[in-house]
């Protein structure tokens, strides 16, 4: 209402951010492996911050949307060198899923906390608090170890273009884009049908949401343990989790009762996070000569999805039932 915006438009306002984040996802990887993945990540919440400051400035739509792609400069380069950095400090598969779990659990979090973070901001209320967990984040990363010496790679396999015609990348992209991709679009509009559909209290409707992003919390470091300990029976695992994920989409579409949507939520929070590990970890696996590079195009699948479906499923909710 204080933007003057309809739904689609809000919807937009994710477009906006992960439209650019989808672009850097390589430029990102190629500057983590350029300067180290800790000063990049560092540069990366730096910018994510200005922008952040930027939106607080006036609930004018246009500065909104400047602001949400600045965020996705900053967000595209410190994904993927958070993921390096794990890594090349020696982090394992269980390593890298804790780190990817935490990441989302952020999404799940704000769920929670912005609602009832506006009865003080107001519309400020996101780009505030993100700047509270962005002031945490810098200063625990800036405390924390310098990056090590990177051992010396294979020769690039013909760079970028390599890697974009490398088909063992693009099957992990498919399965992270269904992954993250379709958690990410449902996630935020989970709320907005639970309070409409669902008649839903907002605080209530923002708990049963968040789990679609709080449960990867568990369930992404779960897959790299998986990976590790049970690497043949992983790739059951990651098409199980999928399979529960499409079910518990059509639980919360239902949207009532209640419990039946948060067995939903739950179940799409594990399918976005048992691939999240393998999906991950095979990129650099399979791409040694330029493993953050790789990841980033394998993230760059679930950020098209996003770019894609959030808008799209915003429109719906002026299809007739409530979308």
């Amino acid at each position: 209402r204080q933007y003057g915006i309809s739904l689609a438009g809000v919807g937009l306002l994710t477009t906006a951010l992960f439209l650019v984040h989808l672009t850097m996802q390589i430029p990102g990887g190629k500057t983590s492996e350029r300067f180290g993945a800790r000063r990049a990540a560092l540069a990366g919440l730096a910018v994510i911050a200005a922008a952040n400051a930027l939106a607080l400035l006036a609930p004018a739509p246009a500065l909104a949307y400047l602001a949400r792609g600045l965020m996705g400069v900053g967000t595209g380069i410190a994904f993927v060198s958070g993921s390096a950095y794990v890594r090349e400090s020696g982090g394992s598969p269980l390593a890298q899923g804790l780190y990817g779990g935490l990441g989302l659990g952020g999404g799940g979090l704000a769920l929670v906390v912005v609602p009832q973070a506006v009865t003080w901001f107001g519309w400020r209320a996101p780009f505030a608090t993100a700047l509270f967990v962005l002031a945490i984040t810098w200063l625990a990363l800036l405390a924390s170890p310098a990056d090590r010496p990177v051992p010396r790679r294979p020769r690039p396999e013909a760079g970028a273009g390599g890697l974009f015609r490398d088909r063992r990348l693009h099957r992990l992209g498919a399965v992270y884009a269904a992954s993250l991709g379709l958690s990410i679009v449902t996630g935020n509009w989970v709320v907005t049908l639970l309070e409409r559909a669902g008649n839903a209290p907002a605080g209530v409707a923002g708990a049963v949401g968040s789990l679609t992003q709080m449960a990867p919390v568990i369930t992404r470091p779960l897959g790299g343990w998986l990976l590790r300990n049970h690497p043949s029976r992983i790739r059951l695992a990651v098409g199980l989790s999928l399979a529960g994920g499409a079910v518990g989409a059509l639980a919360i579409a239902v949207a009532r009762p209640l419990p039946l949507v948060a067995c939903g939520a739950v179940l799409i929070g594990i399918a976005a996070g048992i691939p999240f590990a393998p999906a991950f970890t095979g990129a650099a696996r399979i791409r040694p000569d330029t493993p953050v590079a790789a990841v980033g195009l394998v993230n760059s699948g679930a950020s098209a999805v996003i770019v894609a479906g959030t808008p799209l499923l915003g429109l719906t909710f002026s299809l007739p039932g409530s979308g």
